[in-house]
């Protein structure tokens, strides 16, 4: 198992892409935890401040396909490094002015989330010419997504960390000054500067335009859902049992299950449509979030969560497959920067919707909106067969003059864009 991903990681400029790519992408990931709790510090209400995180994550949302856009219709260089910039100095402009006045406590995480670099999607967009090879370009996806869940575990642990050895203030400059030095490191590598998209058709739809992309959207729609409404529920089980750290080991357990079947499913290589494996493992996801809804003992509990991120990852993988499938000619970027935006509006819904299944029946019924969610995501994937057949492009991956503008592809490895 552990072959396959170091492989990837010595192919030249492998390693420093993912790293510059996750390391620019810690102020998102961390973002809504570190607003939070400098508000919190300056003396703000949990109201206020979940207003502001709230904010934050509809800024980055309305963001990343526009930035996404503009990364495919300009380069990556002239679009990621200023967005970082840009965003960094919401955060400054939010670390300088506190509470005071509101309305440039807004501006500045409005700013900062708008201005997010589409570093994840650039990132897909590299691989193919950076790794050459359709196995390990879908190996790499599945890494993508095994890598996401440690950023996301990590990253609020060290916001935590610096909070407590300086203050929140500094934990927000800090992390974006971080997020402006993993952009920086990712544009001056030179698969991001050589990078050119396809000739694409003017449109205002831009990926959009996609069938088969807007029916995997939808769909993962309900994944971000689902694992929105896990965060609350998981704050009201613990609470049931008396415990803070209970919300601690639940999420450590939901993201070590993601990674496992991450570096599972990324181990070996599958055989036929991804559109059609992507049915079958959301199956398993939404399987998976049902016994949840049982609540039992804290152990138990663990091990169900556990469980339940076995199939995330490699969901999360295969649906970067069939974007690439998908997406209109010219567009890859957009699209999964759009994958991107669905995902957080879903998770953002799934939080307003669990926090009163809540109050108005238990924590059971906030854990039934995770399944809900899940078995939605199935419910799309299998009412739109017809459009996840037929995709805009034939191969998994883009190559071409879109990832590899010299030519330096495996034979048989083909763009499969039609004329």
């Amino acid at each position: 198992m552990a072959a396959g991903y170091l492989d990837i990681l010595r192919a030249r400029h492998a390693a420093r892409l993912l790293t510059g790519t996750l390391v620019g992408r810690l102020p998102n990931g961390t973002g809504p935890i570190a607003i939070v709790l400098f508000i919190r510090a300056e003396g703000g209400s949990y109201t206020l401040a979940g207003a502001l995180a709230a904010a934050y994550g509809l800024a980055t949302a309305v963001g990343q396909p526009l930035l996404g856009r503009a990364v495919d219709l300009y380069g990556q260089p002239r679009v990621q490094l200023p967005a970082a910039v840009v965003s960094a100095l919401g955060m400054v402009l939010l670390a300088l002015t506190g509470l005071g006045p509101l309305p440039l406590a807004y501006l500045g995480v409005i700013v900062a989330g708008v201005a997010t670099p589409p570093l994840e999607g650039g990132l897909r967009a590299l691989w193919p010419s950076v790794l050459k090879s359709e196995d390990r370009v879908h190996r790499a996806y599945a890494m993508d997504a095994v890598a996401q869940e440690i950023m996301f575990t990590v990253g609020p642990l060290l916001v935590t960390l610096l909070v407590s050895l300086w203050s929140p203030a500094a934990a927000l400059l800090v992390i974006n000054a971080l997020g402006v030095l993993g952009a920086l490191s990712v544009v001056l590598s030179e698969p991001s500067r050589t990078w050119r998209s396809a000739p694409r058709e003017a449109h205002w739809l831009g990926a959009l335009r996609s069938p088969g992309l807007l029916a995997l959207l939808g769909s993962f729609f309900f994944v971000g859902l689902a694992l929105g409404s896990i965060t609350v529920a998981a704050v009201a089980y613990a609470d049931d049992h008396g415990r803070e750290s209970v919300y601690g080991w639940l999420m450590a357990a939901l993201g070590l299950g993601a990674l496992i079947g991450g570096l599972a499913y990324g181990a070996r290589q599958w055989a036929g449509a991804p559109e059609k494996r992507l049915r079958v493992i959301a199956g398993f996801l939404a399987l998976g979030y049902l016994p949840l809804t049982l609540t039992p003992s804290v152990p138990v509990m663990t091990a169900l969560a556990a469980l339940s991120g076995v199939f995330l990852a490699p969901a999360i993988a295969c649906s970067f497959i069939v974007v690439d499938r998908h997406a209109p000619r010219g567009t890859v970027t957009e699209a999964f920067s759009w994958l991107v935006t669905t995902f957080g509006v879903g998770a953002a819904a799934g939080t307003a919707v669990a926090g009163p299944a809540v109050e108005l029946g238990s924590t059971a019924w906030s854990f039934a909106v995770a399944g809900a969610g899940g078995a939605a995501a199935l419910v799309v994937l299998l009412a739109t067969g017809r459009l996840l057949a037929a995709p805009v492009r034939t191969a998994a991956v883009v190559t071409g003059s879109e990832n590899d503008r010299n030519g330096a592809v495996e034979p048989g490895f083909s763009s499969g864009h039609k004329a």
